[in-house]
């Protein structure tokens, strides 16, 4: 005669127990995080997830200028003497990426590389002349004329 080592109720436990940890299990491999994308500006360094993405695919035309507009959850202080350094991760520096300054695109061909930096005085004067004391930044990566993910920054001139 066999002895059953739990009783009906601890089984049933046991298994309801192990069902949500194996759902738990799943849902958090759904949860695929977005590229990180990085600026540092002295020793201040923030980075944050791209504001939107599509898991590498192209954004929808619809999508992108909504996204281009939402406001940056990140904020740097720069000097106008500083250098601001840009990162992104490898994966968004194959495809190539792009600053657009306060929504619009501020260059024309995309960089291949994961690191760059530009001078902090070059983010606070408009097209017309007049200076600024912040200035969003978005990190756009692109595939050819596709956009594939946006990530933002808002820089606060510092005295």
């Amino acid at each position: 005669m066999t002895v059953a080592f739990f009783s009906g109720k601890g089984r049933r436990i046991g298994v309801a127990l192990g069902a949500v940890s194996a759902g738990l299990l799943v849902l958090s491999a759904c949860d695929k995080p977005t590229p990180l994308a990085t600026v540092t500006v002295g020793d201040n360094s923030v980075n944050t997830e791209a504001s939107c993405y599509n898991d590498g695919k192209a954004l929808k035309g619809s999508e992108v200028k909504s996204c281009l507009n939402k406001k940056a959850e990140k904020t740097v202080k720069v000097a106008m003497d500083d250098k601001v350094h840009f990162g992104v991760d490898p994966e968004v520096a194959d495809h190539g990426w792009t600053l657009f300054i306060n929504g619009q695109q501020a260059e024309q061909e995309p960089y291949k590389k994961t690191y760059r930096s530009i001078p902090g005085s070059a983010f606070f004067s408009s097209q017309t002349g007049e200076t600024t004391n912040e200035t969003q930044i978005s990190i756009v990566e692109t595939k050819g004329k596709e956009l594939l993910g946006i990530w933002h920054f808002e820089l606060k001139k510092t005295d």
